[in-house]
């Protein structure tokens, strides 16, 4: 397996600050704006955001941590129970717009599941989504709104998002995987 780092520390800073200004002039009246981190890694990014747009507004938003587990549409053919995390939305989401935040968007089906969980907790004004990576190779019909890197890849490799408060350093690497073989 080889590694190339794609986004260093430095990298994910900007990208970020750059994301936050974009959600800002989207969204200018950000008293109806909530932020929603998808569990694991968009979480901090949300935290991220919503401190970035404190510090440039002068407005503090809310942000929720959102846990997807039991809306996956994958939960019957994997191997191991998926770990569960805390869903902690700190306000309603109704008639709010929501910006849901997640490291990567790869097939589409975390962020339909991330939807499905968000719309069973009340009817948000809009639901925006903001991105640190986008590898393509969409299932779903699911667009981000907020890209901080287009990153197309081939199916034999993965994108590794680690973040400081999760995996102790900020960087984006492409992993070559070996392809599967095939059974006949």
């Amino acid at each position: 397996m080889s590694n190339k780092i794609v986004m260093a520390p430095e990298d994910v800073r900007r990208t970020l600050t750059r994301i936050t200004h974009e959600i800002i002039e989207r969204n200018k009246n950000l008293k109806h704006l909530m932020l929603v981190g998808v569990h694991t890694r968009g979480v901090p990014l949300a935290r991220r955001m919503a401190a970035n747009i404190e510090d440039f507004e002068g407005t503090k938003v809310p942000v929720g941590a959102l846990d997807i587990s039991f809306y996956r549409d994958d939960l019957a053919s994997l191997d191991t129970q998926p770990i569960v995390h805390l869903t902690d939305i700190p306000a309603s989401v109704d008639d709010r717009a929501i910006v849901l935040v997640d490291d990567e968007l790869y097939t589409g089906r975390s962020i339909r599941a991330a939807m499905d969980a968000l719309i069973d907790l009340g009817r948000p004004k809009s639901i925006q989504l903001a991105v640190l990576v986008d590898r393509g190779h969409r299932e779903l019909p699911i667009r981000a709104d907020y890209v901080g890197k287009n990153m197309p890849s081939s199916r034999h490799e993965e994108i590794q998002v680690k973040l400081k408060e999760t995996d102790g350093i900020d960087e984006v690497a492409i992993i070559s995987v070996p392809p599967k073989e095939i059974i006949k």
